[in-house]
């Protein structure tokens, strides 16, 4: 999908869709969206457009507005609580107005390996990681097998699609077992078929699906939702809604499998066949009820397929937080603030008064003022005063804020390494995209603080 900034179109994302282009509004509520669309196209007395091959899914054109982009991980644990709570209602109400049923299963009871890898609750699975990496967000072992396939097999004719030796698959589930974290294993005379193998059985034999219990059915059923946009508004709803372990998780195994897209020109294995190979091994879930995946086993395999495909063709999008979802917060943090334990009219009528005379002041004080000092990490001792205007973007004063740092250090310093945050006011902690106009963004957002920090470093693998 493309992002557009002003006129200016920049493809962010990893796949090239072929088909025609549509805007995707993230500024605008989805299920509003979405009853608009059903009005209009009932009155266009429109078929379904089912979509299969990967050609034929359309280029997403999301316009920026002026307060940037968020995407997950911007935003703190708190304020991420808070999207979820909403996203839930607001996908209830899109499903409303789509006839579909939100079924929300409870988890089936699965007993858990004996082993530490493979069978392990994922959460559990990432304390013990965490004890050796700390803040490791992916399962070691995931990250180590798709690492491995990346050195050396994502060329191989038929990755994926090849199956290796269930022996010897079986004989390298057990050396992992007892070895991979002494770091006594060996992945040199590993086969790669082997490894491909031994990769999808760690997602089949989690003891939840990846996808969760609860949500999977709603992601099965995002299939039978007729236009691709609100299939894509859908999914990415399901996408904010999943845990933070599973999400994170989620995320790098479509990296990856983008990478093994990627080479189709050597390893014959285009979208839709790595879709159709990968979905078994994220829906048809032994932890699942029955009635979960019944109906045609060919159309159940399909509609599965069908959404691997659009998780891998828009991940971009997908871990994109819709600004309405965003301005919701900030809404509750601001009503949240204004609750008083008063219940006599009067004086409720006289804070209410109260509060409009300020909110006044401070509107009238928005339009004069517009010079605010940001704080900075200890690289600095001062704060750093900057007037804003019209056109005063994060980039420009992350942009000031190197060069001021250069001049006091001799070291070389990446500017990349360098991120500001909003902290405060309607929002709990927000890392701000470098495009955002920060005049508007003080305008509704007065009393938050800026902060400029180094970019969290990310852990690395084992």
């Amino acid at each position: 999908f493309k992002i557009s900034n002003a006129g200016n179109l920049d493809d962010i994302s990893t796949m090239r869709n072929c088909g025609r282009e549509e805007v995707f509004n993230i500024d605008v509520s989805y299920s509003e969206q979405a009853a608009r669309l059903q009005k209009r196209l009932t009155l266009q007395n429109r078929g379904s457009q089912r979509l299969v091959e990967s050609e034929s899914l359309p280029t997403f054109i999301v316009p920026k507005n002026r307060l940037g982009a968020i995407k997950i991980g911007d935003l703190s644990l708190q304020d991420m609580k808070k999207v979820q709570t909403l996203a839930l209602i607001e996908l209830t109400a899109l499903c409303d107005i789509l006839g579909l049923e939100l079924k929300r299963n409870k988890s089936v009871k699965r007993k858990a390996s004996d082993g530490c890898l493979f069978g392990v609750p994922l959460t559990m699975l990432l304390e013990n990681d965490q004890k050796i990496v700390p803040n490791t967000r992916v399962p070691l072992i995931l990250q180590a097998l798709m690492s491995t396939l990346e050195k050396k097999g994502l060329g191989n004719e038929g990755l994926l699609r090849i199956s290796g030796s269930h022996t010897r698959i079986k004989c390298l589930q057990q050396k992992l077992e007892s070895s991979f974290y002494a770091r006594g294993f060996s992945w040199e005379e590993v086969h790669q078929n082997d490894v491909a193998g031994l990769l999808k059985r760690f997602l089949r034999e989690l003891p939840c699906p990846l996808l969760t219990t609860e949500y999977l059915p709603a992601f099965i059923s995002v299939q039978n939702i007729e236009h691709p946009k609100l299939k894509l508004q859908a999914l990415n709803l399901l996408v904010l809604l999943l845990p933070e372990p599973n999400r994170n998780t989620l995320k790098a195994l479509l990296e990856f499998l983008n990478k093994v897209a990627a080479r189709e020109k050597y390893n014959k294995m285009n979208l839709w066949n790595i879709s159709t190979i990968m979905a078994p091994n994220l829906f048809m879930h032994k932890g699942l009820p029955d009635k979960v995946t019944e109906g045609n086993p060919k159309e159940v395999a399909e509609n599965a397929a069908s959404v691997v495909q659009m998780l891998l063709s828009y991940q971009d999008l997908l871990w994109t937080i819709p600004s309405f979802l965003v301005m919701q917060v900030r809404k509750l943090m601001e009503n949240s603030s204004r609750r008083y334990p008063f219940y006599d009219k009067r004086i409720k009528n006289l804070l209410k008064k109260m509060q409009t005379d300020k909110e006044k002041n401070e509107k009238s004080q928005l339009e004069s003022s517009k010079v605010v000092k940001i704080q900075i990490t200890p690289l600095l001792k001062d704060s750093m005063e900057i007037q804003l205007k019209d056109n005063t973007r994060v980039a420009d004063v992350l942009r000031r804020f190197y060069e001021d740092l250069c001049q006091n250090n001799n070291g070389a310093i990446e500017m990349s390494n360098f991120v500001l945050y909003e902290v405060g006011g309607n929002i709990g902690e927000l890392c701000l995209d470098l495009d955002t106009y920060l005049l508007d963004l003080y305008n509704i957002n007065p009393s938050a603080e800026w902060i400029i920090r180094q970019r969290p470093s990310l852990p690395s693998s084992l």
